[in-house]
């Protein structure tokens, strides 16, 4: 079996090293990742500039662009032969409701699964204790059991661990996204030249944590693992719309 591990946190990340090391013994391991932190990175995709690919003292390959550029580069140019599975983390932190939409650790995972390969991102869900060791277990886990049997169809998951011992956690969930109240506003501050500068706010809170959830999944120290799609099409307002349109 072949993986083909990512992240956006850069490839020096403590995450991506315990999923590296965790893996290790069960595929050919090839890491490709941001030669710096890229979180919040998205899908995004350099096109305005070669993208250059380095090898680290670690083996680790790393590149000087996002997720998205990283695992397109892997797939489609660098690797002889289509991974079996592509998986993107430890993210540190958690990626739950919202956060899909900006998380360069989903992206990553995305690219490889519209490339026509399994995906799964993996995010550790608080991060202030480091059980970067629960994370990758669980990860390991589920690969064993993907060895076993494969995915039925072209998948790509979403999982969020709690950052407690392995002993700690509860089970895992299917789970469907949450939501969050909207961002905090922009912090505006002066820089030493005077200069007005703005810090992106705080993510909101979790609005929709009900149950189902990934957020009340994690709060009750169970894995979430949620499907995820790539369809944005919002089926329920197409009528409404063309109705609009031809009135």
């Amino acid at each position: 079996m072949r993986i083909l591990l990512s992240n956006d946190d850069g490839y020096f990340a403590p995450g991506l090293a315990a999923l590296a090391e965790a893996l290790s013994g069960l595929a050919q391991i090839t890491v490709v990742a941001p030669e710096r932190d890229r979180s919040g990175a998205s899908n995004s995709l350099t096109l305005d500039r070669p993208l250059i690919l380095r090898q680290a003292s670690t083996g680790f390959y790393y590149v000087n662009g996002t997720p998205t550029d990283c695992v397109h580069l892997a797939v489609t140019g660098m690797l002889d032969h289509l991974p079996d599975m592509v998986i993107s983390g430890i993210n540190h932190g958690a990626n739950m409701g919202d956060d899909t939409i900006y998380s360069g650790t989903v992206a990553a995972a995305t690219e490889g699964f519209l490339l026509g390969v399994p995906a799964i991102a993996v995010s550790l869900a608080g991060g202030h204790h480091g059980h970067f060791a629960t994370a990758a277990r669980v990860v390991k886990e589920m690969v064993e059991r993907y060895q076993r049997e494969p995915f039925a169809q072209p998948t790509l998951l979403n999982v969020n661990v709690p950052d407690v011992p392995y002993e700690s956690l509860q089970g895992s969930a299917i789970t469907r996204l949450g939501k969050r109240h909207k961002a905090e506003p922009v912090v505006k501050e002066q820089n030493p030249r005077g200069q007005t500068v703005y810090w992106v706010g705080a993510a909101g809170g979790a609005q929709d944590a009900g149950p189902g959830t990934d957020f009340e999944a994690v709060t009750r120290n169970v894995v979430s693992i949620t499907p995820l799609q790539i369809d944005l099409t919002h089926f329920a307002q197409m009528d409404s719309i063309k109705n609009w349109l031809t009135s």
